[in-house]
């Protein structure tokens, strides 16, 4: 036992200082305006390293990822750019941007700029009236006119076709509204977080064991790959939200936040199939922490 509680300790000085060489790489990214993506990239390393730690040094990061990101959003059209123009798209929003949202709301709330919190919100917002569909499915990717602010046109890059549910794209909306209803407590948020989910969890292709194939629409299902990923932030995503929810909605929510193991990250592009994710894993370990802390 004595040995044991050892190798315990040492394992965990070990792992922290992995951590901590991490994020000393990952650091320069905190001025990196050329991406979207600095809420998963910041947020969910510093500000977790933040939340354990309270060193200043990390909430510096944070504060300054934040400062980057604001730097992409587009007042004409009242969203954040996700990708930069290119001959494909010219001012391209994809629903994943919903996830970096938290870290504008966490900056605005603790101390920061409260412009962050209006962008957040303006997005959010932008979000729910042009990506959904009527059966509160949405569209990977929204192409802009900077000029008029006007939609161009509306596609899934990363799903089966233009018109299709990818399964991850809907784990993206379900957890962004979610969070924005946990700041904001817009109830139009949480509408459209719980309309994502029904979307999800009453599909009649969802398989019994809640573990999405890469697209909700894909031609070859049942013969199709299925994508923990997916399965894994909406898990973490309904955790969440049965906080906000009562009676037989709380209880459905709980009952299917469960995992099992493979990914599929860009099916048409040929990338990523049937292998382990980083942000599978991530939001597998948040779940399972959101779990014990709230419902054991």
């Amino acid at each position: 036992m004595v040995v044991q509680r050892f190798l315990s300790r040492h394992f965990v000085d070990e792992l922290k200082k992995e951590a901590e060489n991490r994020l000393a790489i990952l650091e320069k990214e905190k001025t990196n305006k050329g991406t979207h993506d600095l809420g998963f990239m910041m947020f969910c390393s510093f500000g977790n390293a933040y939340a354990i730690t309270h060193k200043r040094e990390y909430k510096d990061v944070i504060f300054a990822a934040a400062s980057s990101l604001a730097t992409r959003y587009r007042p004409t059209i009242q969203s954040i750019q996700s990708w930069d123009s290119s001959k494909n798209f010219k001012c391209p929003v994809i629903i994943d941007n919903m996830m970096n949202l938290e870290l504008l709301e966490w900056v605005t709330k603790n101390g920061g700029d409260a412009r962050f919190d209006q962008i957040a919100v303006n997005h959010a917002n932008t979000t729910l009236k042009n990506h959904f569909r009527a059966d509160n499915s949405s569209y990977h990717v929204l192409d802009y006119d900077l000029r008029s602010g006007t939609v161009t046109r509306k596609v899934t890059h990363q799903g089966y076709s233009d018109e299709s549910a990818w399964a991850r794209g809907q784990a993206w909306g379900l957890y962004g509204f979610t969070v924005m209803y946990r700041f904001t407590k817009d109830k139009n948020y949480l509408d459209q977080a719980n309309k994502i989910a029904a979307f999800i969890l009453h599909h009649p292709n969802l398989p019994t064991d809640k573990i999405p194939y890469w697209d909700f629409n894909a031609p070859g299902i049942p013969n199709e790959p299925r994508d923990v990923s997916a399965a894994a932030i909406t898990a973490s995503a309904l955790l969440e939200l049965a906080q906000y929810a009562k009676g037989k909605e709380k209880k459905e929510y709980i009952a299917v936040a469960e995992i099992l193991m493979h990914s599929t990250g860009h099916r048409p592009g040929g990338s990523e199939i049937d292998v382990p994710l980083t942000y599978a894993d991530y939001y597998f370990i948040e779940a399972l922490t959101r779990y014990k802390k709230w419902y054991l």
